[in-house]
């Protein structure tokens, strides 16, 4: 197939790229750093600046991974612009190019988060649940509503709602490594917010599983079948480490540190992989032990 993504330098999309290439698809990615993405996603990925650029070439599938860093930064107005437009305004750009396109890729991909549900408390998140309105909920509805208008042009649309990432050369984990090598880790606020983390070798195999189903559409959770609290995370990771952790971060702290940006660390989401499972997708790292001893070993 011949596959375009944009997001193709992320963490997850240049997994992604080398996963296709080795499965022997085409693959474009759309990106402003075009002169880059040889060197970032593998030399036979081929770079574009616009998307003009795959005017009048066959595209089988779009996988939409694009949108800067939640986490990067307090959310003061002119990042949650930047949130928006790396997103939503994204999204709606590439859905009107897909609708002016007289061959119209077969799927549409689109990443999407678990802070689609906002707070969560420990209550067990399905696909099928509501959410509680917040900041997160309100962008990734408007993410989620902007790729769905790929389906009115005869498009299958996935939405993959992702949890915590895990991997070693990016993302959270990366970020937490140095102080929990330190012995300086520990829980964040009271500890008992949920993670729903995923390794990123099972993000990508769903991703797969998605381009290469049919049968799938809507939304998905892209997160393990056994979501932890925040506590029980820093607990694993320690003992992955070998390191103690029982260090916790107040949450005043993060309030002051980080402002609104501090509930995506002191709230939660026990979201579950229902729909991908029943479908009879099987998640490789279904525990938070055996994907950490993975990750941090072969890192």
């Amino acid at each position: 197939m011949h596959i375009m993504i944009t997001g193709g330098t992320g963490l997850i999309g240049r997994a992604l790229c080398q996963r296709l290439l080795a499965d022997g698809h085409q693959v474009s990615v759309w990106s402003r750093r075009a002169d880059q993405v040889g060197t970032l996603c593998g030399t036979q990925v081929r770079g574009v600046s616009s998307l003009a650029q795959l005017d009048g070439e066959h595209l089988d599938a779009v996988v939409n991974l694009a949108g800067a860093p939640i986490a990067d930064r307090p959310w003061t107005a002119r990042r949650k612009a930047e949130l928006w437009s790396s997103r939503v305004t994204l999204t709606e750009q590439l859905v009107a190019w897909m609708g002016e396109r007289a061959q119209k890729p077969e799927v549409l991909i689109s990443g999407s988060a678990v802070g689609w549900y906002g707070d969560g408390g420990d209550q067990p998140l399905t696909e099928d649940s509501p959410a509680h309105p917040e900041y997160t909920h309100m962008l990734c509805d408007a993410w989620e509503s902007a790729a769905r208008r790929a389906s009115a042009y005869g498009v299958r649309v996935c939405l993959l709602r992702t949890g915590l990432v895990l991997a070693a050369d990016g993302g959270f984990l990366k970020r937490l490594l140095l102080p929990f090598k330190l012995g300086l880790g520990g829980a964040l606020g009271s500890g008992r917010q949920y993670i729903p983390w995923v390794h990123r070798a099972d993000l990508i195999e769903l991703i797969i599983w998605l381009l290469s189903n049919p049968e799938c559409r809507g939304v998905f959770n892209g997160s393990a079948p056994h979501p932890v609290t925040n506590r029980e995370f820093a607990r694993s990771l320690g003992r992955a480490l070998k390191r103690p952790a029982f260090m916790p971060l107040p949450a005043p702290v993060l309030k002051l540190g980080l402002g609104e940006m501090s509930r995506l660390l002191l709230t939660g989401q026990n979201a579950l992989p229902k729909r991908a499972q029943e479908q009879g997708f099987d998640f490789r790292y279904q525990h938070l032990d055996e994907a950490l001893t993975d990750i941090l070993h072969s890192s």
